[in-house]
């Protein structure tokens, strides 16, 4: 039918984020996402120069794997190159590997590789950057992630500015009858998790208040709900 637009296609999905987990214990964070029974976890890797940090490498993946974590890899590179260091992290365990679309390389050359891989391929852009940029490799994506903050160091409060990306990146997944995921990351919470599920969020990565919250089963409950 002319016009039809599909509902929501992804039930939601909570990915807490290693990067505010215990980092002298990060197998026990790790057990802890799963212990509540859920299924993703968020690795954020930065490195120093496409973003003014520095976190994890592929043996972090690798030594979660060897400790016996069978969660659900959702690996971001915040990297300036990541086309260099997707076959490692490929080979460490990741999941689903995202590349952001702000540096210049070959993205759908990137792309490729990481399906060639093994691994689920995503696409990341940053707060300033428009959602256009992302428009032309649409069908070559399993996720597509909208940074609500501007990535780099955790506790950033959430840019509702970004909501109204949100929602046309959602519009033209239904047109196009896509079925990439929707996530989104940087100051999440139940409240802006709700805005953004509105917009068509369908992913949701919290790490401050994830491992923060005082009862984190009542707060991943929250989260199925939406």
């Amino acid at each position: 039918m002319a016009g039809f637009l599909r509902p929501v296609i992804h039930a939601p999905v909570l990915a807490p984020s290693l990067l505010s987990g215990d980092h002298a214990h990060l197998a026990a964070s790790a057990a802890t996402v799963a212990d509540l029974g859920l299924k993703w976890l968020h690795v954020d890797i930065m490195d120093g120069h496409f973003v003014p940090n520095l976190t994890f490498g592929p043996e972090t993946l690798a030594a979660l794997r060897r400790h016996g974590s069978a969660l659900f890899f959702d690996t971001h590179l915040m990297l300036a190159q990541p086309y260099r260091y997707v076959e490692a992290f490929a080979k460490a365990g990741a999941d689903l590997i995202s590349i952001h679309i702000e540096p210049d390389y070959d993205h759908a050359a990137t792309l490729a590789r990481i399906r060639a891989l093994g691994s689920q391929a995503g696409l990341v852009l940053n707060p300033d950057t428009p959602a256009t940029a992302v428009q032309p490799f649409l069908d070559q994506i399993d996720l597509l992630l909208v940074m609500t903050v501007q990535p780099g160091f955790g506790g950033q409060p959430f840019r509702t500015d970004q909501l109204p990306k949100l929602a046309l990146i959602d519009g033209w997944r239904r047109e196009r009858n896509l079925s990439f995921r929707l996530e989104v990351d940087g100051g999440v919470d139940l409240a802006t998790a709700r805005e953004c599920r509105a917009a068509g969020a369908d992913t949701f990565v919290a790490g401050t208040s994830f491992f923060k919250a005082a009862d984190k089963p009542a707060f991943a409950a929250a989260f199925a709900g939406l």
